[in-house]
């Protein structure tokens, strides 16, 4: 990981448009995911190891299923697996009181929005799941659109997403920043063109984020810089 101070790629001079992954960044559910993942895994009778379980983070539900069908020779539906992992999530979210923002992350959102700064949500998650997390922390009026990996043709790693971000931001590649906890994410916005920031969740530390153009650790740093 690169050092603090050091940019891979030069940070934009104009930034106009900043572009949020949400599990990781904007609510820490990343550990309520891998419960749901595990629980239905155990389900099925699949024994998925760590670093089979890392290639999976930030990328779509259906991604990760298809993946792991492959992987295992299995004769399931991914589909069907998805939904089953999608009722172990939602029984979570919606009984567990304690989950909450990412530290600094509603600051920030709300210091980008005020200096007019186009906000673009682009998460692997089903838009049901996005839904889910805005309306609980009240977030839909800062963001000009959201974006599900779930709809798409493919997932992070593939740039589709963060591409898509910039035609609905209706803001140029080069004044838009990504900001990503994942290395599927980072990948599909270094393929996009976009200059990320990598955020190291310490939920998260199986990510090393190598090929961030910048990794930060406390939002403030990043709100200092905008």
């Amino acid at each position: 990981m690169q050092s603090k101070g050091f940019f891979k790629m030069r940070l934009p001079k104009l930034i106009k448009c900043v572009i949020f992954d949400m599990d990781g960044v904007i609510i820490d559910s990343e550990e309520i995911h891998k419960k749901a993942y595990y629980e239905t895994f155990m389900s099925i009778g699949v024994v998925v190891s760590d670093d089979l379980y890392k290639t999976l983070t930030g990328s779509s539900t259906i991604n990760a299923f298809q993946k792991l069908v492959a992987h295992f020779n299995l004769t399931l539906n991914p589909e069907e697996l998805v939904l089953e992992k999608r009722k172990r999530y939602i029984s979570f979210f919606e009984n567990d009181p304690n989950i909450h923002l990412v530290k600094g992350v509603e600051e920030l959102i709300k210091h980008c929005y005020n200096h007019g700064l186009t906000l673009v949500l682009a998460s692997s998650s089903a838009m049901v799941n996005i839904d889910r997390v805005f309306k609980r922390f009240n977030l839909n009026h800062y963001f000009t659109a959201k974006i599900s990996g779930a709809d798409l043709t493919a997932s992070k790693p593939n740039p589709e997403i963060f591409e898509k971000a910039v035609i609905l931001g209706k803001t140029p590649k080069q004044n838009c920043i990504v900001i990503e906890d994942s290395n599927n994410g980072v990948k599909a916005a270094n393929d996009a063109g976009i200059f990320v920031f990598g955020y190291k969740n310490p939920m998260a530390e199986d990510q090393t984020l190598e090929n961030a153009d910048f990794v930060i650790e406390d939002f403030k740093e990043l709100k200092a810089m905008i």
